[in-house]
């Protein structure tokens, strides 16, 4: 049985039903109701009922972190984000998905990386997710079956050693688990045409954030036998002429630039690092090599949160939020980071974030240096306590690397 509504074997219907019941406390009456979208989590745990409780469990509340439900209608994508994140929807597949384009062997990661905060690249990924989902919602409606998947085409023409660069992979794959944490069973199928020779080396640094379901998903194509692939699942008129179809722009552009972003180089105008200023309310320390830095937060009512921005002028760092002492005076034994420790490329790409503490008491935001035996880390950082008051006009951030992979490999001081 496929685990899809339809084609249950009576044991998933079971599961099913339990499943409903032990979440209901946290959706809407609409999810609840809805079998296609409580079926995607169990499939994705293998209707593991405890994994998939934790995952939808999790999920919901990152959503209200990040603020999923309402991105569409308060979060502006940035300027930079929208002229140089390559990638667009073109039209649909045979079945009515919307097909995604990427010709991500154009963008240039590092110079987003310096554009633009993580956060926002994240968010503007959020963003773009949740008008597909929309689009698939008005497919739903008009073609009277559901349509919950999307297809993605990545052209890696052009892709290079580049795109290698460590800060600009550690985002990506960011991404990846986002939509694998969160938007589970959504791919349908990804095609990936034009692979240069490094394409295998690409791969392994991307595999280890894919879900086996996702990976077994993914095909793979040189110069050669693609367009035929994609004619077979695709109409020619729901291609450009760029990709094997027949679509062209108004101006008769082949590439739909319209409607895809074909990235390129960005302009250092739109750098931000250059432009952070130390006394720009920053402190200004010394992580010394063999050291570390914990700076204490006072979190005095439920449901505040802890606010960070932090870069370095030389190498990385690593750091993270922990719980040191509860108000209550109840244990803390055994409850885990907010944040895992993990080392970031600060040096290169501006680290900021926010994190809501549901529990009140003293945190400790950590900056680690224990593992540098040779070099001290100067560090400039702002780190505030947020009451929940003062964030109703404050727009919800949380870096996604505080619910993502957990802990990081222990790399070298160096870039790579």
């Amino acid at each position: 049985m496929s685990g899809r509504v339809g084609n249950l074997n009576q044991k998933q219907e079971q599961i099913l039903e339990k499943f409903r019941e032990d979440v209901k406390d946290i959706l809407r009456e609409d999810q609840i109701r809805d079998d296609h979208f409580l079926l995607k989590w169990l499939r994705a745990r293998d209707f593991d009922l405890k994994k998939s409780e934790k995952m939808i469990r999790h999920s919901m509340e990152w959503r209200r972190q990040i603020g999923a439900d309402t991105i569409l209608d308060d979060y502006q994508i940035p300027e930079v984000i929208q002229k140089y994140y390559t990638g667009g929807m073109c039209g649909f597949d045979n079945e009515g998905c919307p097909v995604w384009i990427d010709p991500f062997g154009h963008i240039d990661l590092k110079g987003l990386c310096y554009s633009a905060r993580k956060i926002d690249i994240i968010k503007s990924k959020v963003h773009v997710i949740e008008t597909l989902l929309v689009v698939m919602n008005e497919q739903t409606e008009k073609l009277g079956k559901k349509i919950d998947q999307i297809v993605l085409i990545f052209d890696i023409d052009q892709f290079g050693m580049k795109h290698l660069w460590k800060p600009g992979v550690d985002v990506f794959n960011e991404l990846i688990t986002m939509f694998e944490d969160h938007y589970p069973e959504t791919l349908k199928v990804s095609y990936c045409i034009n692979s240069p020779s490094i394409f295998p080396v690409a791969y392994k640094l991307v595999r280890p954030f894919l879900s086996d379901n996702t990976a077994k998903k993914i095909r793979v194509y040189g110069r050669k036998g693609w367009k035929e692939c994609l004619l077979n699942e695709i109409d020619a008129e729901e291609l450009p002429v760029f990709w094997g179809g027949t679509q062209v722009d108004e101006d008769g552009n082949p590439k739909c630039t319209n409607k895809i972003c074909f990235g390129g180089e960005v302009p250092k105008s739109y750098y931000l690092h250059d432009r952070l200023q130390v006394n720009d309310g920053l402190t200004t320390v010394t992580v010394n090599r063999n050291a570390t830095l914990q700076i204490e937060c006072n979190v005095i009512e439920p449901n505040s949160a802890i606010r960070w921005h932090f870069f370095t002028d030389e190498n990385d760092i690593r750091y993270g939020l922990i719980l040191l002492s509860r108000t209550d005076k109840e244990d803390i034994k055994g409850i885990r980071p907010l944040i895992p420790f993990q080392r970031v490329n600060s040096h290169l790409v501006p680290e900021d974030g926010m994190v809501y503490c549901k529990i009140p008491g003293i945190y400790g935001f950590c900056f680690d240096n224990s593992y540098s035996w040779l070099r001290n880390k100067k560090l400039h950082y702002s780190i505030e306590v947020l009451l929940p008051d003062s964030m109703s006009n404050c727009s919800s951030e949380l870096s996604l690397s505080n619910h993502g992979t957990g802990n990081a490999p222990e790399e070298m001081d160096s870039l790579l």
